[in-house]
This record gives structure tokens, sequence and C-alpha cells, in this order.
């Protein structure tokens, strides 16, 4: 629990974490103990096709968990990685259902379902649009840039799916295996709430109510016809829309503060930002 620029008390967590139940490095217990000692407020287990309950380990709560993957290894036929959170009860879910039923079923359990990695996936906007009710997607995926693969960062997705009416919260999650300091403790989202309960967790998530981060603490708003960031001292801020050019970036040393003049012809804003040590943080993005 940290307090933020404004005063509000924010929670860390980290909602998409392996271990030994599936294919993590280490076991339930130890990832708890290494998130704990790194500051963080909870995180989820979500080891794939093997529910974790709600319970807390290590002096760490644990929020419920899972990962359910379908339509390896081709890509181009979809494949899609759909990480349950929060649910009330294991959904129980089988290998032979389809995405689509996967979401219902994290659902009829009470959770929410997250689109993870859609660029490591190369999940394309049709795949995304032929999907319902997907609660939130990840704009930034750890071990898709620290393990074996290179496509972390799914902006570019997410910038096209914006206008297309899937405005999901968007996560900045480690999806961590390896340990050792490869993918873990990077990545996380930081939550305005006074309260660790479930209930006030998912609320905060649903209303986009937290930035994700690799560190940087980063707030997008709305002032007239001026979209505000403010943030912790960064080198470079940048405002991204549905426009494919405009001058919507400032670099300098020691930023806390940047402006971008909204025009016709921009759909959503969202921001970004890059500390002097190469960490970024994400908003989520407004609909103008």
């Amino acid at each position: 629990m940290l307090k933020d620029l404004y005063g509000k008390t924010r929670q860390k967590l980290g909602l998409h974490t392996h271990t030994t139940v599936s294919d993590g490095k280490l076991t339930p217990e130890e990832a708890a103990r290494i998130y704990r000692d790194a500051g963080y407020d909870a995180i989820a287990l979500t080891d794939h096709w093997k529910y974790g309950d709600a319970r807390e380990l290590s002096g760490l709560k644990i929020i419920s968990g899972a990962e359910y993957n379908v339509g390896d290894p081709r890509t181009e036929e979809g494949v899609y990685h759909i990480v349950a959170l929060f649910t009330d009860r294991d959904p129980e879910l089988t290998k032979d259902l389809t995405p689509q039923q996967i979401i219902d079923g994290i659902h009829k359990a009470g959770g929410l379902a997250v689109l993870a990695h859609p660029a490591w996936s190369l999940n394309t906007p049709e795949m995304i649009m032929a999907l319902e009710g997907v609660d939130a997607t990840e704009i930034y995926n750890t071990v898709s840039e620290k393990g074996e693969s290179f496509r972390a960062d799914s902006s570019i997705i997410v910038d096209m799916i914006i206008p297309k009416g899937r405005n999901y919260p968007l996560l900045a999650s480690d999806d961590t295996h390896y340990y050792g300091g490869v993918d873990n403790c990077k990545a996380f989202i930081m939550v305005e709430s006074d309260s660790l309960e479930d209930g006030a967790l998912m609320t905060a998530i649903r209303e986009k109510k937290f930035y994700a981060s690799q560190g940087p603490e980063i707030h997008l708003e709305r002032a007239g016809d001026k979209m505000i960031v403010r943030c912790s001292p960064c080198e470079h801020v940048y405002f991204a829309s549905n426009r494919a050019w405009s001058k919507r970036s400032t670099h300098g040393e020691n930023i806390t503060y940047a402006e971008y003049n909204i025009t016709e012809h921009d759909l959503f804003i969202r921001a970004f930002c890059v500390d002097k040590e190469g960490k970024k943080a994400w908003t989520n993005a407004v609909i103008l």
C-alpha cells in the first residue's frame, strides 16, 4: 500500500504468476515470499489449467486465479490465453472449450476474464472483436520480453481495438515463469483502493481506477480541450490516439507534467511515460 501523487491509497498487484503447480520454477510459497518482499500487496497465482483459490501465503494476499490457454501453436489459427481472476470457486473448465466458453465460464464463477498478452499471441483485432465479455487485457507482459519471446508490448493492438468499442482496462503483468530476476517483480498495476477486499479491487479494475507500471507513477485527465499527464520524474511522456500523426510527446529531464491539445480527429487518448532507467508506466484510455 502506497500513497500516490494525490494522496490516494494505492494497492500494488501482480495479476499473472506461475508456479510449480504448472510450469513455473518456484513453489507458490516461494513465489509469494518474493513478491511480498518486493512490496506487492497481493498477487494472483494463475497456473495453467490449475485453479488456485484465494488465501494467504508467506504473509501475502493471494487472489484466486488460473490461466486457460487454447489454440497453440499456430497463431494464425487463433491462440488465446485467458486469465481468470477473483473467481469465487473453481470454474471447472476443460480443454475442449472455445475461448468464448472459457470467458463465459469465468463469469459464471464470479470472476474477471483477462485476455493475456495479445501481441505475443498475435491476436488480430478481428479475433478480439469476436470475443464477448473480455474484462481486461494486458498492455505489457514481462515474460514476453524477458523470457523466450519479444512481443511484450501490446500497445499497437490496443490502439486498433479501442475505436472499435473495445476500451478494456489495460494491465501490466509479469506472467512469471523463470524467477531469478528474469521475469518476476517487474510489472504491476497500482489500484486506487483503501481496501484489499476482492470486491473493492474488482470494482476499481472495472472502473479503470489504476495505472499499469514497471516503476513510474502516471495519471491522465482531461482539462477542457487538453489532456494532462502528471507523473513521477520521467524523461519521456507520450500521448497515444487513433491518429497516425500529431505532435504528442514531451522529452527532457525530470518531467512531471505534460499536456496534449485534443484535435477533432482524436477518438481516444491514453498516455505512457518512460523514466531515466527505461521503465514505463501506462494509463488507461479516455474516450473523447
